[in-house]
């Protein structure tokens, strides 16, 4: 097992780009960490150059690391080397405090599971979903030339980080702020405003540069906004040079159709997925 310095970090997203959608999330951690956006994050694989599984956890020497939900993504090509990695390497702490793996092929969840079994720690699946992207953005709509809204779009800035936290779905509490305090200072984001100039609705792009904490304000749901943000947010991130993917839970139908009905679109055979660890 191999800790990945920064050259070969570069290397590393050039192997992972040939196997997108799979390896987007492992793919957007180092697009980001290659682009000098903080990471709390060690990169490791089973060998160099020619790897099969690359992991990204937690970096022990990283102080910022011990404050935040543990969280560990990995792309496999092969899933026996995953289990040794895992069993064998130590690439995941185990006698970590709840911890969680996330974005992995759902296919190998009753791997992990046996796994995490056998070095006594429980687990469960947290959620399992869709993996979107979008391979073309020429046909995202636009604001109409006689709308207002245009003029109201605009990034958040740092007055808004506890706004976003106490309405995301997996924060209200210090880790969340400081996860969102995160990716409004270092990454893309959008909002449209109100009249008083307060954000009514936004999205987020996540440390592994999906969208995500998409939300408007119950009171001005209906109007559009959210196919708005999207849509800019889209352009945006395919103009500098980011991947476009999201991950929408199963079940949620309504961001699901929100998305496909805007171009993103998946491998129908495939399921991505969350566990929990030591919880």
């Amino acid at each position: 097992m191999k800790i990945l310095n920064k050259e070969e970090l570069l290397i590393a997203e050039g192997v992972l780009l040939k196997h997108l959608p799979k390896s987007f999330k492992v793919y957007g951690f180092i697009y980001g960490i290659n682009r000098k956006k903080p990471s709390t994050l060690e990169i490791v694989v089973d060998a160099w150059p020619d790897f099969k599984v690359i992991v990204c956890r937690p970096d022990p020497k990283n102080t910022r690391a011990s404050a935040l939900v543990k969280k560990v993504a990995y792309y496999s090509m092969d899933e026996q080397m995953l289990r040794e990695m895992l069993t064998e390497e130590n690439a995941v702490d185990w006698s970590a405090s709840s911890f969680y793996i996330g974005g992995f092929d759902a296919s190998h969840a009753a791997m992990l599971k046996e796994v995490s079994s056998t070095r006594g720690v429980n687990s469960r699946i947290y959620t399992t979903v869709h993996l979107l992207y979008l391979p073309d953005s020429s046909h995202l709509p636009t604001p109409a030339a006689d709308s207002n809204l245009e003029s109201r779009i605009s990034s958040l800035d740092l007055s808004h980080v506890d706004l976003v936290n106490q309405t995301w779905k997996f924060g209200g509490n210090k880790q969340g702020y400081m996860n969102i305090e995160n990716l409004i200072s270092h990454f893309p984001s959008y909002c449209i405003t109100d009249d008083r100039g307060q954000p009514v609705s936004w999205i987020l792009v996540y440390n592994y540069c999906a969208l995500g904490i998409l939300y408007t304000v119950p009171e001005h749901r209906g109007r559009g906004y959210a196919k708005v943000l999207i849509s800019s947010m889209a352009r945006r991130l395919r103009t500098d040079g980011y991947p476009v993917y999201c991950f929408i839970e199963e079940g949620n139908m309504g961001s699901y159709k929100l998305f496909t009905n805007l171009g993103f679109v998946e491998d129908p055979s495939y399921r991505a997925a969350w566990l929990e660890f030591n919880f």
